[in-house]
């Protein structure tokens, strides 16, 4: 009986704990089959189709909504709890994993589609086209990511984006100027050849606002914030207190939104099996697909939980499980900026990772850290150059590894901005951007599975992280306690004048001491 009573809690406490996951993996099943019936049996219209698609619609305007408050929230009270000393090695640790990382996801991509040769066995000609060529030049990208970094305007960067655009600018000629009437038809073509031919064009940069979050901008003045309200001790706490206040709110609100989301999670993914029209072209482009998933597939399985075994000592399998909500929120929205809400509460609440690592990682690995997006570019890259017949020799396979690691952390945390990295990669080694457009239709399915990648590698990340730097936490555990216990414990500094002099003392929250005899005691942060 005792047993039976166990076994009952024991499921009980299961269903208990992890009752969203279940509902979500239930919803998905449930949109599969939602959508393939409703496909078949349904002959909805655009506008019906529209329509059924809308609680999913719904679910992705709540998680975008809860990104900014969560993103300046946790950025600043993550990096304002950490010593500025501290801070700065949790932040080379996390950067140097993430350029690691994705490093070994492009050769891993580069290795598995140069060995399975996925476009010879096809012609570019065979495939459909759809979508059009996003219009990108690589120094304009790379010159938008480092202008977006310093936002003119900080409300601004909330909901836009600064962009630049080519605009040729027509030059006239004195041809044209002089020439007021036309002989022999042959001749003008000769003469118009020849003006062609020896002109240069000329260009101009048009800068322009499109609509969207800067992340990237938001990541780098909460960075700059945190550091300097740190820094400020007692003044700076009300600051502190404000955000955390503010992010504990945040979480509350990202509760609610979980109870929601099995419903727009099954609308979500049955409005994308309505909607997609061409089914025939997954089987076009079956062993192109089979490349790219079963390279994200290697590298989520083999290469970063050996990562994490190797460094953390644990089992990587289960702190993958922790973390299955977000793995499962990041295949049905493919964002994994809309998925950071979850991530959090994934990693706080499941896998117990410090929030002052949190805080500070994840934020940055949602913006920066996208290995499933360079393995897929890489993949991508070498599969057109295939269709083409084109050899690629060692230096280009070289230049499309190192393009495709600049591009991906170039590739803000949103629906398929691979595609717009894509089209850099491609003219890095001289490829037609234009065929971009052979990949689009089966780009929406991927572009779910590499997402999932990049958040389970961002996770991974925060728990690599955690471990490296678990003796500056203690540290500045140790030194927190003490000062709370004994605040009366005041070290002094002694001069060349031999004059003991109180020194000024702000550690986490704890208290601030000036040079006079007055002491001020501070709140102690939750960290």
């Amino acid at each position: 009986m005792a047993r039976k009573g166990r076994k009952g809690c024991d499921c009980q406490r299961f269903l208990r704990n992890n009752w969203l996951l279940l509902s979500t993996v239930c919803a998905v099943v449930l949109g599969i089959g939602v959508g393939v019936l409703v496909r078949e049996y349904g002959k909805l219209s655009n506008l019906d189709k529209f329509y059924f698609a809308f609680p999913g619609e719904v679910l992705m305007r709540m998680l975008k909504l809860i990104i900014l408050p969560l993103i300046i929230s946790s950025m600043i009270t993550g990096v304002a709890a950490l010593d500025s000393s501290v801070s700065g090695k949790i932040g080379l640790r996390a950067v140097v994993y993430y350029f690691c990382t994705t490093v070994i996801a492009v050769i891993l991509g580069i290795v598995l589609v140069v060995t399975i040769k996925p476009g010879v066995s096809q012609k570019a000609d065979e495939i459909d086209r759809t979508g059009s060529t996003p219009e990108v030049t690589t120094v304009d990208a790379m010159l938008d990511l480092i202008r977006n970094m310093f936002p003119e305007n900080l409300v601004q960067a909330c909901f836009q984006q600064y962009k630049t655009k080519r605009e040729e600018v027509k030059l006239t000629n004195e041809l044209e100027k002089n020439s007021t009437t036309v002989t022999e038809e042959p001749v003008t073509i000769v003469m118009t050849t020849e003006v062609l031919e020896n002109k240069t064009k000329e260009y101009k940069i048009v800068g322009m606002y499109s609509d969207g979050i800067n992340v990237l901008g938001l990541i780098v003045f909460c960075l700059v914030f945190g550091i300097v309200i740190g820094k400020m001790g007692e003044k700076g706490q009300v600051l502190v207190d404000f955000f955390n206040a503010l992010n504990d709110a945040t979480m509350k609100i990202v509760q609610i939104i979980m109870w929601y989301m099995p419903l727009g999670i099954l609308f979500l993914i049955a409005g994308k099996i309505i909607e997609v029209e061409d089914w025939e072209i997954f089987r076009k482009l079956g062993l192109y697909m089979a490349t790219v998933l079963s390279g994200l597939a290697i590298h989520s399985v083999v290469v970063l939980p050996l990562i994490y075994l190797i460094t953390v000592r644990k089992n990587p399998f289960r702190f993958a499980i922790g973390m299955a909500q977000a793995l499962l929120t990041a295949l049905m929205i493919s964002s994994s900026s809309a998925t950071l809400p979850v991530t959090f509460r994934c990693a706080e609440e499941k896998n117990h990772v410090d929030k002052r690592i949190t805080r500070f990682v994840l934020p940055v690995g949602a913006t920066i850290n996208m290995d499933g997006t360079a393995l897929y570019e890489a993949v991508a890259a070498v599969f057109i150059a295939q269709l083409n017949d084109l050899e690629l020799d060692v230096g280009k396979i070289i230049t499309i590894s190192v393009t495709a690691t600049a591009a991906s952390i170039g590739a803000a945390g949103v629906p398929q901005a691979g595609l717009v990295t894509m089209v850099i990669v491609l003219s890095a080694v001289g490829l037609p951007a234009e065929d971009v457009t052979l990949i689009i239709a089966v780009d929406w399915l991927l572009d779910r599975f590499r997402t999932m990648v990049n958040v389970l590698g961002d996770a991974f990340g925060a728990g690599i992280v955690e471990k490296l730097s678990k003796r500056e936490l203690e540290q500045m555990d140790v030194s927190s306690e003490v000062n709370i216990v004994n605040p009366f414990a005041l070290e002094t500094t002694i001069l060349d004048n031999d004059e003991p002099e109180t020194k000024k003392s702000y550690i986490n929250g704890g208290f601030a001491v000036d040079k006079s005899d007055t002491i001020s005691f501070t709140q102690t942060s939750q960290f």
